[in-house]
């Protein structure tokens, strides 16, 4: 097998994995499809083994199958593909399938499958509920098969964030190996704790040594993209990417102190005179996000305290209660340094609290005592509210946005640079990714709007310039890659 295909170092690392989930990739050209071809080959000698490879269309799937009729015919030349089941059939019985995700009976087409191993190429393009029902087909085919799950992606996509999340990436060291603990009830009331491990792999076009050599004006063509297409795909930012709405946010560590040229900041006492705005987005089965916004005299934001009712699980809600939830954002007020003895009379709300026909609406059931939580309905103009955030984020000349955010604030600073543009509505926000903190975040700009301002962000290069084609002696970080 070593004559016909031999893996590159970050393919061998991969390759040599034994937790549960490994994810690979983070940029174009790091060999991650040859990658997952020659991963779902490991067990064919066993009989009843089942491997598939999944992306979101069929078409999408084309190169990976013509891949596929180039090393598999090679490795295992009595092996045969089936073009109307997309399957390949090997000597042993053992096979693997190429599936999609995209149509509507998706679930109902997989219901009854099971797989030993399932790769997921380009993962970001699913949405988590698609994935985590993809891995509940993870399971043993029959005796003596490994299962697990490998995954590809590039920066982007509607599943950045989860994946980001999932993985650890920007909080976890990569190559680090993450444990989860769960605990199931069975049926007689026996509780097992369930672990579980993950890793992520970093790989971009510098770790595929062929590629550079057989293409070496590859990395010219990722060079000129756009700036946050090229961070993503040459580089494998995962803060920069293609299809990002708010590509302008900033959280620079560096800065949390002073505040120049970053969004986060480190918390400060509020002076007493600055008004405080209250805005909410509700959710159950999906998060409810609610903020805190300190406003001072030139009208500049601060977002000092937020409250999101999740599971840890991105964009999974925990069903607290309308109530419940009155009852904590309550506490928070009574109890938070920069909000308690404030007179902070009422806040800004979703207008979809409002409705009274199905009986009282939630925001009368907040506004009851004992928590007294009383909102206002938000303007619920998308376009206008969108470009709020934009004007806000714009940074000045000497690095100061309209608005900053605590670094305690974690939900909105985590998905707000994650949020991506509707493929139908082009200009606005994709409604069905984490966009809760946002929406609330939109209803309290709207009620404090500012003029439109544009963004003085130098454009200089954020990663470097390999082929120093922009390379002014300044600014510049070299590679070594050469």
């Amino acid at each position: 097998m070593s004559d016909i295909w031999r893996p590159q170092p970050k393919q061998e690392m991969v390759l040599r994995c034994w937790q549960d989930e490994a994810a690979y990739g983070g940029a174009a050209g790091g060999g991650k499809t040859d990658y997952l071809l020659m991963e779902a080959l490991d067990q064919i000698d066993i009989p009843n083994y089942k491997g598939v490879i999944v992306r979101k269309t069929y078409p999408q799937l084309k190169e990976v199958i013509e891949r596929s009729r180039v090393l598999y015919k090679q490795i295992c030349p009595a092996a045969r593909y089936n073009g109307t089941e997309h399957t390949w059939h090997f000597p042993s019985g053992a096979s693997i399938s190429f599936k999609q995700v995209r149509s509507a009976s998706f679930a109902s087409d997989w219901q009854g499958l099971s797989f030993d191993f399932l790769g997921v190429d380009e993962a970001t393009h699913l949405t988590l509920q698609e994935f985590l029902y993809l891995l509940s087909r993870n399971r043993p085919s029959g005796p003596n098969t490994k299962v697990y799950c490998r995954l590809t992606s590039n920066p982007g996509g509607i599943g950045h964030g989860w994946f980001k999340a999932r993985y650890g990436i920007g909080t976890v060291p990569p190559m680090t190996t993450m444990w989860t603990k769960s605990k199931v009830t069975d049926p007689n009331g026996k509780t097992h704790e369930v672990v579980r491990s993950k890793i992520f792999i970093p790989a971009t076009v510098f770790d595929n040594q062929e590629l550079l050599n057989n293409n070496p004006g590859y990395l010219a063509t990722l060079d000129q993209l756009p700036q946050a297409e090229r961070d993503a795909l040459l580089y494998g930012s995962w803060d920069s990417f293609s299809g990002q709405v708010f590509s302008e946010f900033r959280d620079d560590p560096n800065h949390y102190d002073d505040g120049k040229f970053t969004h986060v900041i480190n918390p400060f006492e509020i002076p007493p005179h600055w008004k405080i705005l209250r805005c909410y987005d509700f959710g159950y089965t999906r998060p409810s996000a609610c903020l805190w916004i300190a406003v001072n005299e030139e009208k500049r934001k601060y977002v000092i305290r937020e409250f999101y009712t999740w599971t840890g699980t991105p964009d999974v809600g925990n069903k607290m209660h309308h109530v419940d939830q009155a009852a904590k954002i309550h506490e928070i007020e009574s109890t938070d340094p920069n909000l308690k003895n404030r007179n902070i009379i009422d806040g800004v709300a979703d207008p979809a609290i409002f409705d009274k026909s199905r009986g009282i609406s939630i925001a009368d059931d907040m506004a009851k005592a004992p928590n007294y939580i009383i909102w206002r309905s938000g303007d619920h103009n998308r376009m206008p509210g969108k470009m709020q955030v934009h004007y806000h984020l714009a940074f000045d000349e000497d690095g100061d946005p309209m608005i900053q955010f605590f670094k305690g604030c974690k939900n909105i600073i985590r998905t707000l640079p994650e949020l991506i543009y509707d493929e139908t509505n082009v200009e606005d926000v994709d409604s069905s990714t984490e966009d809760h903190a946002y929406d609330a975040l939109r209803y309290g700009l709207m009620d404090d709007p500012i003029t439109p301002r544009a963004n003085k962000l130098p454009e200089m290069p954020k990663y470097g310039d390999p082929l120093h084609l922009r390379d002014d002696g300044k600014n510049v970080i070299r590679f070594n890659h050469f």
